[in-house]
């Protein structure tokens, strides 16, 4: 597979826009100023059209989900997805997938129990029903037989937080996407799964120097998050109290989630996480307002420039 980069961003797929020209020139943008992958978020649904979108307005630039939900996507359809883009653009996805969390799952009527298990099952399917590149399509359902061409394991990744699920990335897949987490975190899953599995931590920034917007816009993001124990039990786990991850969050638990500052000590900030052992850092930007509700562009050119990017063109 092809390299992440040292960088990439990371946006939820809602903000993309719905005109193809539109998502075209963008997606060219951030390859040419130098990021090494569009990490899509926000679990884009199961026939990854914007994936397949960018990659084909794009020459070089990795693209991945980051993730997928296992509660909302149907296996044997992502699957399908799957086998359909790496034929088209081998060697440049990325399928990242996750086991969520309760609502998402409760939402669907069904009951968040073992998700570790769910997840396990979920990439079994995913592993037995994707075809090599150049192999004849297999029905998606199918298990996986001595006839089956090699799993694509090198080229699926997984949402993983705790050391169980760490392991599992690093057993069962190309590596790990953690979200939310701070460097000591990365510090952590790099030991737990060993020098050989990617590790490409998600971290929030703030492109200001402005403490009270800074952290305004990072609370307005991070709200949602605070209800939800996947995330408060593992941050508890590395200098974080309980008081800290109550009602809107305290101010030390918004400056552990979010970069922000003068141009050095964000990029300091960002490269705490390659300090750490992450191969990557998928780089999602906030405003003051909080999550954007459109693609940060000019947040990116920014960006870009505060990480000394070489431009591609």
């Amino acid at each position: 597979m092809k390299n992440l980069g040292r960088y990439g961003v990371w946006t939820p797929w809602q903000i993309w826009p719905d005109d193809p020209n539109e998502i075209a020139d963008a997606a060219q943008e951030i390859e040419a100023l130098g990021y090494g992958t569009v990490w899509i978020g926000g679990s884009p649904r199961d026939d990854l059209q914007i994936v397949e979108a960018v990659l084909a307005a794009t020459s070089t630039i990795v693209v991945g989900t980051s993730i997928v939900d296992i509660w909302t996507s149907d296996g044997p359809r992502l699957a399908a997805s799957h086998t359909r883009i790496r034929r088209s653009f081998p060697g440049r996805f990325y399928l990242g997938v996750g086991s969520g969390h309760a609502p998402t799952a409760e939402s669907r009527g069904q009951a968040y129990t073992r998700p570790l298990s769910r997840l396990k099952e979920f990439l079994t399917g995913l592993l037995a029903a994707s075809p090599a590149p150049s192999a004849a399509p297999a029905s998606p359902a199918s298990p996986a037989s001595p006839a089956s061409p090699a799993s694509p394991a090198n080229e699926l990744m997984i949402a993983a937080l705790g050391p169980r699920t760490l392991e599992t990335a690093a057993s069962l897949t190309a590596g790990a996407l953690p979200y939310l987490m701070p460097p000591a975190h990365t510090a952590s899953a790099r030991q737990i799964m060993g020098d050989g599995p990617l590790l490409a931590p998600e971290q929030k920034v703030h492109l200001g120097a402005d403490p009270e917007a800074a952290r305004q816009g990072g609370r307005r993001a991070l709200r949602p998050y605070l209800s939800l124990p996947n995330y408060t039990r593992q941050l508890t786990r590395f200098g974080l109290t309980e008081s800290d991850l109550t009602g809107d969050g305290s101010d030390r638990f918004i400056d552990s989630a979010v970069v922000w500052g003068p141009d050095d000590r964000i990029r300091t900030g960002i490269d705490a996480h390659l300090t750490a052992g992450a191969d990557h850092v998928a780089v999602q930007v906030l405003l003051d307002s909080g999550a954007p509700r459109s693609l940060p562009r000019p947040e990116w050119r920014r960006l870009a420039r505060i990480l000394k990017l070489p431009k591609t063109t």
